[in-house]
């Protein structure tokens, strides 16, 4: 009786529990040492038809990250609304960046800590994605430019200059938060909030930090 139901059932939906399986394995076990046995067993099906449908480890490793890459873009894009205040839209993705990879820690061990460490094309991958989310935080950045009136002239290279770090601290706070006991997504955002959002209002309203003068830092 398992065979049939094995048979009959939709092709996209026993991929999709492949997939599962393989970014459980890859998520908690690594790449390498993740074996297309291990994988097959965790999805209930034979290891031939893992090869059938998704060819080898390395392209089911690509289908993995390329899944859970657009799962995580799309989930950031669904918790902001577009017509809230800058900084709104920023706590709003902050927070389904952070429920997002709460929710899914193999998930993101997959794609921040797998998919870097070992090459191209995989890394690839998780640079494209990691563009998308670059790119939708530095809009946001010019958009509260805009909206503070004070400095609607910010320069582009230091706009993306501060995406950049936001977002790499997003990532650390993620895997940092996964690794915490009793730390939850709301916390997380809020924390990185705190840590950048006071530095960006300030900017906004023309009242950047500045490094000491010469002086000062020959004598300190």
């Amino acid at each position: 009786m398992g065979a049939v139901k094995t048979k009959r059932m939709p092709r996209a939906v026993r991929e999709q529990q492949m997939l599962d399986a393989a970014v459980r394995t890859f998520g908690q076990r690594g790449y390498m040492a993740a074996s297309m046995d291990e994988i097959a067993e965790l999805a209930g099906v034979s290891k031939p038809l893992v090869y059938l449908y998704l060819n080898s480890k390395e392209d089911l490793f690509t289908a993995c990250i390329r899944r859970e890459a657009s799962a995580l873009t799309e989930a950031v894009r669904a918790g902001v609304r577009t017509e809230e205040p800058a900084d709104r839209q920023l706590w709003d993705g902050l927070r389904a960046f952070f429920t997002h990879t709460a929710q899914n820690p193999d998930a993101w061990s997959v794609l921040h800590l797998q998919a870097r460490t070992h090459g191209e094309p995989f890394a690839a991958e998780v640079a494209a994605m990691r563009e998308e989310i670059v790119a939708f935080v530095t809009r946001l950045i010019a958009v509260a430019a805009r909206e503070a009136h004070r400095d609607p002239d910010l320069p582009e290279a230091e706009v993306a200059g501060l995406a950049e770090a936001l977002v790499g601290a997003a990532e650390s706070l993620a895997a940092w938060a996964n690794a915490t006991p009793g730390v939850s997504a709301r916390q997380t955002a809020a924390t990185l909030m705190n840590f950048a959002w006071a530095g960006l209002g300030n900017l906004m309203e023309g009242r950047p930090w500045s490094p000491p003068g010469h002086a000062h830092e020959v004598s300190g």
